[in-house]
């Protein structure tokens, strides 16, 4: 079979590739995240055309493409005033939606599952050759199923020569990975996929978002998912990948120590100087995510090579755009992982409400700490995921409004029952534990580390801590500072004071006491003099 290259500026290429797509044939499409290889998603025949010409396994969906917003509801029921309102905001784009299908929709194309996943890219000629074949187009991402994507016509040419009929050139792909995949057609959104669209910017528009497994971690052989890119390893070039995190110095020496002759080294265009040694290959500035995504595939294509050894990856720091390289890197090299340089020092910060922690944790961010608020860790648990909330309602039934707290109704029951407080603590303090455990297992090595809690002891968490400091100051100056900052009365700033844990509490149980007793900035340079004297006194041997 000869396969067409024409190129998206051709006035007859449109109408070339609609009538091949009405025909039942492939077609390779551009859009502005990566090539896809198109057939008509509503014929179950030209839809098996996909699986076979990518290998990819039957279990996997495929998305659908649909030329304008409106067209969503052709191929989709029940859909939710979110979808509505992202359509609205961002496409076409690179954004697509899970919802639940219409019965035209084939099962082949859905992988037998109730929902199919739909999105309307920004791609003029794509939307047009939609247009006049009047179908919507299945297309997944044009490699070769569990290889680096294609990101331009002649990775698509590479992969698929003399096996499609015509591939569109439409040039190198704008945003370069795959697009963000939310889910939904649940109760609350969930985030199956990263890609172009941040979470920030899905949360701004429904207001409430789950995070996947599939996001940050491998998912089972047997799991079933509702979206591409969230089971099977993908991306992944013909040579073994590892990512190496810590800063480039640790990841240099790690890299000494375990370099042999073929390996290579993937890394930001900043490093190129510190990785010289090792032939390295840049796909972007660390300093510019944009950059990192729309680098990824070609380099990754570039290092599709059996005779390479190992490939050691850099990967970008962020939950934006930096999650998305993070995601497929991680995919591309099985999530294997070696951090450079071991976690650095984790202080358990602790004290009463009013002493001033936050002039503390500032003061330990501006000499490059990396702090968890367990608080806000609380309150994320409660917004983002499930699990905590049906904890507490099958404690305490009907004290969770459809996915909301009733924190009042709770409060009621709790604080009039000890035994009924002690079982809602043991909820939270375990929740809370085990996501700040996820999460310093995701913090690049060398950093050091402060967990903010107030429950630092009864939660358990002081047991993750090298050290635990305590923040005092007078009661007066407590009383000021919670009068001034919540806009509170005296009396009731005394009485939270008096609802914590003495100062003496504090004292007892913490290796270190900070008093906070002068001006905010004699604090402050308090605290910076004791984390000079503290980091150094735990670098010795």
């Amino acid at each position: 079979m000869e396969t067409l290259l024409l190129s998206a500026q051709n006035q007859e290429t449109a109408a070339l590739a609609a009538e091949l797509i009405k025909k039942g044939e492939l077609v390779a499409l551009p859009t502005e995240t990566v090539y896809g290889l198109g057939a008509d998603g509503l014929n179950p025949d030209a839809v098996a055309k996909i699986f076979k010409a990518k290998g990819r396994p039957q279990d996997n969906p495929l998305i659908l493409h649909i030329a304008d917003a409106a067209d969503m509801e052709k191929y989709c029921h029940s859909i939710p005033d979110a979808a509505y309102a992202l359509a609205e905001k961002f496409w076409p784009g690179p954004l697509t939606m899970v919802l639940p299908a219409k019965d035209i929709v084939p099962k082949c194309t859905t992988a037998g599952l109730s929902t199919v996943a739909i999105r309307c890219p920004d791609c003029e000629i794509t939307r047009e050759i939609i247009r006049l074949a009047g179908v919507p187009i299945a297309a997944p991402s044009a490699n070769i199923s569990g290889k680096p994507s294609t990101t331009t016509a002649q990775h698509v040419l590479h992969d698929h020569e003399g096996k499609i009929p015509m591939i569109v050139d439409g040039g190198p792909c704008r945003v370069g990975v795959e697009s963000t995949i939310i889910d939904l057609s649940d109760e609350r959104p969930r985030l199956l996929r990263p890609g172009g669209i941040t979470p920030h910017q899905l949360v701004e528009v429904v207001g409430d978002l789950i995070l996947d497994k599939a996001v940050t971690e491998s998912v089972a052989k047997d799991a079933v998912v509702k979206a591409p890119g969230m089971k099977y390893k993908h991306y992944a070039p013909a040579c073994e990948v590892i990512v190496v995190t810590g800063s480039k110095e640790a990841a240099a020496k790690y890299i000494v120590e375990h370099y042999q002759p073929g390996n290579r080294v993937l890394c930001f265009e900043e490093e190129l100087e510190t990785f010289a040694a090792f032939s390295p290959l840049a796909y972007g500035k660390e300093s510019d995510e944009d950059s990192l995504m729309a680098g990824l595939f070609a380099a990754l294509r570039e290092l599709d090579d059996a005779k390479i050894g190992t490939v050691f990856a850099r990967r970008p720091i962020g939950s934006g755009k930096a999650l998305a390289v993070q995601n497929r890197l991680m995919k591309a090299a099985g999530f294997r992982t070696v951090d450079a340089e071991p976690k650095g020092l984790v202080l358990g910060i602790t004290g009463g409400t009013g002493c001033g922690k936050t002039t503390l944790l500032k003061a330990f961010e501006e000499m490059g700490g990396w702090v968890e608020d367990c608080d806000q860790v609380y309150h994320q648990l409660l917004k983002t995921g499930t699990t905590l909330l049906d904890a507490i309602e099958a404690r305490f039934p009907g004290c969770v409004d459809g996915f909301k707290l009733d924190r009042r109704k709770l409060a009621g029951i709790v604080f009039n029952d000890p035994k009924a407080l002690a079982d809602l603590n043991a909820i939270t303090h375990g929740a809370v534990k085990k996501e700040v455990l996820r999460r310093l297992e995701h913090i690049p090595g060398g950093y050091p580390i402060a967990i903010d809690a107030i429950e630092l002891f009864d939660g358990g968490l002081a047991e993750l801590c090298d050290v635990t400091v305590a923040i005092t100051a007078p009661e007066e100056d407590r009383v000021k500072r919670l009068i001034a900052r919540d806009s509170i009365s005296e009396q009731q700033a005394l009485e939270r004071i008096y609802a914590q844990k003495p100062e003496s509490y504090f004292r007892e149980k913490c290796d270190y006491v900070l008093e906070n007793n002068g001006t905010p900035e004699e604090f402050r340079e308090k605290c910076l003099a004791f984390f000079r004297n503290l980091l150094i006194i735990k670098e010795k041997p």
